[in-house]
């Protein structure tokens, strides 16, 4: 274990040799959510490696998503996530072959920020709701479907405090998740811990649990605007992605 934290840290620091970030397209934690919000009229552009072992089972084989992100309001923000599929997965291997990137789904995610951290007091925390491929159009139109193409369904609440120490920052991340899916349930606490050391501003140390499964990971901002983010889900898959950030007047 000690060996895998190594070699995540390690890539964390190297980088600009990754391809890929976020894996819903939000804000959030690894995998989790968080209640943390980018500045007003922050525009994020990004994609992701995801290994198959993160995603619905649908998926049997490694794939990427890439995604379009914009913080209206420092309280609204709103992505578009496409994630690919290989052809067997959409039945049409006699056409181009198999193991071939050759659709996608696609989906929204809304994040609303309803408290602010030290809204009221001094210990209150930030309160986020939102949803993740909340409606698909497969069996006539559903919300919160059970099975069809909303793979990535999911419906959470997250509360987020941070505490700062001698100009270190430690954030304690909890959340509340929910969806009916068989294939990606999600139903439970969720939450995490996030740490940005005062020598290394950019840099967060990150490990959170999902509902499901436990990650380890982090993410570097680089010139303001080059965002990197690793994680090792399990202590075992690698899942990483890169997003470049860049801010509306």
């Amino acid at each position: 274990m000690k060996n895998k934290l190594f070699i995540v840290f390690c890539l964390l620091f190297y980088c600009c040799a990754l391809s890929a970030q976020l894996t819903y397209g939000v804000t959030g934690l690894l995998h989790a959510p968080s209640a943390e919000m980018q500045r007003d009229k922050t525009i994020m552009i990004g994609g992701n490696f995801m290994n198959k072992e993160l995603t619905p089972s649908t998926w049997s084989y490694h794939t990427y998503n890439y995604f379009a992100n914009v913080t209206i309001f420092p309280w609204l923000e709103v992505a578009y996530t496409c994630t690919l599929f290989k052809s067997q997965t959409v039945g049409i291997d006699w056409k181009v072959g198999k193991d071939k990137f050759t659709n996608q789904d696609r989906y929204f995610s809304l994040r609303m920020r309803v408290l602010k951290e030290e809204q009221f007091w001094k210990y209150m925390p930030a309160v986020v709701v939102g949803s993740s491929d909340p409606f698909t159009e497969s069996g006539g139109g559903q919300v919160a479907s059970a099975d069809g193409n909303g793979y990535f369904n999911r419906f959470f609440i997250a509360a987020t405090k941070h505490i700062t120490f001698e100009k270190n920052i430690l954030g304690l991340h909890l959340s509340y998740l929910y969806n009916k899916r068989d294939d990606y349930s999600l139903n439970g606490f969720a939450g995490g811990i996030t740490f940005s050391p005062s020598m290394l501003p950019n840099f967060n140390i990150i490990a959170d649990y999902d509902s499901k499964d436990l990650a380890v990971g982090g993410n570097c901002l680089f010139f303001n605007h080059l965002l990197v983010q690793v994680e090792m889900q399990r202590m075992e898959y690698f899942t990483g992605g890169l997003t470049y950030k860049f801010y509306l007047k």
